[in-house]
């Protein structure tokens, strides 16, 4: 890992590749239930960052993979610590809807 890597923002595009390569994987959107609703990735589940407490009533099974985004990264970047901490096994920041390139859902 060279020194710039520290700065490189996730792949979003790779990571739902990877997302759907999971079995059972649950992609999540940590973002505001309003910006959610503005649009959001297909298959996408909403948990805001401010209620991950909520997480093992959405995902109950802590070996279920996660995929986590929010608008730009950052906040998916401090969700998937957060969930990491309270024990989910794989949990993989994909970085921001911003960087998207697919069809959204409204």
């Amino acid at each position: 890992m060279g020194f710039f890597d520290f700065f490189r923002q996730p792949d979003i595009q790779e990571g739902l590749r990877q997302c759907q390569a999971a079995h059972g994987a649950v992609l999540l959107d940590v973002r505001t239930p309003e910006e959610y609703g503005q649009g959001r990735i297909p298959g996408s589940r909403n948990l805001p960052l401010g209620e991950l407490e909520r997480a093992a009533e959405v995902v109950p099974d802590r070996s279920t993979p996660l995929f986590v985004y929010c608008l730009s990264g950052a906040r998916s970047s401090r969700a998937a610590a957060l969930l990491r901490r309270m024990g989910y096994e794989t949990v993989t920041n994909i970085g921001g809807i911003s960087g998207y390139q697919g069809k959204v859902e409204r």
